[in-house]
């Protein structure tokens, strides 16, 4: 049976073809994530991948307020031997490998393949895998510059930092697997994003033992729907089946459970209000009711 690639490398094939043939010229825009989600009806984590294998190859680059743009043809190679190497390269390239490919793709072989050198070149940079995904976090983290000043009042900042970390999760599916609640990791940029969330929350009269509650609580909302991003990708690479094609083959099965009669009350609710599975939706939807909590909260300690 022939082989059948999964849909991100078959719609990056396309947009590398006019690329190659010159229908898109350096500096062109590309289809953004959402125009790949029209065109080619797949769902969003299939759109990151397909951009994301473009900038690994080099085709593609993000070009700050004109988007992602067709890469010049003379940018500077890949290291390719092991005196090029450096810890911050041997990290950049394990995330490209991570954001196009996923975690599991992920080995020492596989980034020293893509760097062009020897396996073991990378074992003076990092000591394991699990320090190299360590350090992939931290460098991913860091990527959300925090204002010098914040917004005014507590809910506009903790806002801003929920939806910063909702977009880099979408940028780096991966990353949501990577970071853990019962055993934080001791990275620098992860503590950054701590130290924001306790500022807004410090001062208003909640012990500190409720702050640290509160700041877990709303990080662990946004990566715990953030799982889904990684999940969602596995799923269509290994089936070549987008999310809109699995619901249409199974939600019949869910209704037929359902019009029997044994769960009404969600029956009813359902058939009033079709119900939406968009992970955007359901990020805004729970961080707008945590943030109502959190204002009860602090009324009530003011």
């Amino acid at each position: 049976m022939a082989r059948t690639d999964p849909p991100y490398l078959r719609i990056a094939a396309e947009i590398r073809r006019r690329i190659t043939s010159g229908e898109l010229r350096e500096g062109d825009k590309v289809p953004s994530t959402r125009l790949i989600i029209a065109e080619w009806g797949v769902a969003m984590a299939t759109a990151t991948k397909v951009l994301a294998t473009l900038k690994r190859d080099g085709l593609v680059v993000a070009k700050p307020g004109a988007g992602t743009v067709v890469a010049s043809r003379t940018r500077k190679a890949a290291p390719k031997t092991e005196a090029e190497l450096s810890r911050e390269r041997v990290v950049k390239a394990a995330i490209r490998i991570a954001d196009a490919e996923g975690i599991r793709a992920l080995s020492m072989r596989r980034v020293a393949s893509g760097l062009g050198v020897a396996t073991m070149a990378l074992y003076r940079h990092v000591t394991a895998k699990e320090e190299l995904i360590l350090e992939m976090a931290d460098m991913a983290l860091g990527e959300i510059r925090f204002p010098p000043e914040p917004p005014s009042g507590w809910r506009a900042q903790l806002e801003l930092m929920a939806r910063a970390q909702w977009a880099l999760f979408r940028r780096h599916p991966w990353l949501a697997q990577a970071l853990s609640i019962t055993r934080p990791q001791p990275l620098p940029n992860l503590l950054t994003h701590a130290d924001w969330a306790t500022r807004a929350l410090d001062g208003h009269g909640l012990p500190p033992s409720t702050i640290m509650y509160a700041h877990i609580t709303i990080f662990n909302h946004v990566r715990g729907i953030a799982l889904n991003f990684e999940a969602e990708a596995d799923t269509e690479s290994g089936t070549a089946v987008t999310a809109d094609a699995w619901l249409a083959e199974h939600e019949p099965i869910l209704w037929d459970l359902v019009s029997g009669g044994r769960f009404p009350n969600f029956a009813g609710v359902v058939s009033r209000a079709p119900f939406d599975y968009d992970l955007d939706t359901l990020f805004e939807f729970g961080l707008q009711r945590l943030l109502d909590g959190y204002s009860v909260l602090l009324a009530k300690s003011g």
